[in-house]
């Protein structure tokens, strides 16, 4: 033990050893002695375990848009749990998860997910690349359709529009699944490659990013339903 943890161990250990000493060579200590050092050492055993412990990770939420060149989005502070998670745990985390989404929904299929998860990938993408949400409102949660318009009205107001073309998809994995509050959630992994790059609508000129340089795509996108056979909407986008 170290730091202060056993700085304060120790000067209580003494005092009440040493000290009940004190009462004679062979008194040594009593009964209630004994009671106040379990006591102490439970305590500090219980401070140094909360200390050493990791923080939460934060749940996913929309990051507002890259700073970079390297993405779609800036990545927030969070990071993804599957990346802190060991990788047995994270495999019976989703198959429990997706035990309870087909107990609502018995005809839930990975793969028929994955197809409707990269369809709804393409047309998002496809809408912000036109700075209009509009098309995609349906695909998306009310909270992200108002953020994501709200950047896009953004754009336009500085006459920036981002590009993103040659989209190489390398794969689409579904890395968690759970229910909450009466809701089905789903994330997906996407690593894929692209050219992404902003230009200035009036000039036509290269502002960030590269028209022939391409970067890596790696997020993870998280769609939730109403519990059962429902539509899927996009609910939140995380880099990687």
């Amino acid at each position: 033990m170290g730091g202060i943890g056993g700085f304060l161990l120790g000067g209580l250990l003494g005092s009440l050893l040493f000290g009940g000493m004190g009462h004679g060579l062979f008194g040594g200590i009593g009964f209630m002695e004994i009671l106040l050092i379990a006591g102490v050492l439970y305590f500090v055993f219980a401070y140094l375990r909360r200390r050493q412990q990791p923080a939460p990770t934060a749940s996913y939420g929309y990051t507002p848009p890259r700073e970079s060149d390297t993405g779609y989005w800036q990545s927030g502070s969070a990071s993804a749990p599957s990346a802190t998670m060991d990788i047995s745990d994270a495999a019976n985390d989703l198959e429990r998860g997706l035990g309870y989404i087909r107990q609502m929904d018995a005809g839930f299929d990975l793969r028929r997910f994955s197809d409707t998860a990269s369809d709804l990938f393409f047309r998002v993408q496809g809408a912000w690349m036109g700075r209009d949400m509009t098309p995609v409102r349906d695909l998306l949660t009310p909270e992200m359709y108002e953020t994501m318009q709200k950047d896009c009205d953004r754009m336009r107001a500085e006459r920036h529009i981002d590009r993103m073309e040659n989209i190489a998809v390398r794969s689409v994995d579904v890395t968690e699944a759970w229910q909450e509050s009466g809701c089905d959630y789903v994330t997906v992994h996407f690593l894929a490659s692209m050219l992404d790059y902003t230009i200035d609508e009036r000039t036509n000129d290269v502002i960030k990013g590269s028209r022939s340089e391409p970067v890596k795509f790696e997020e993870y996108w998280t769609f939730v339903r109403p519990v059962g056979p429902n539509p899927w909407r996009l609910s939140a986008i995380q880099q990687a």
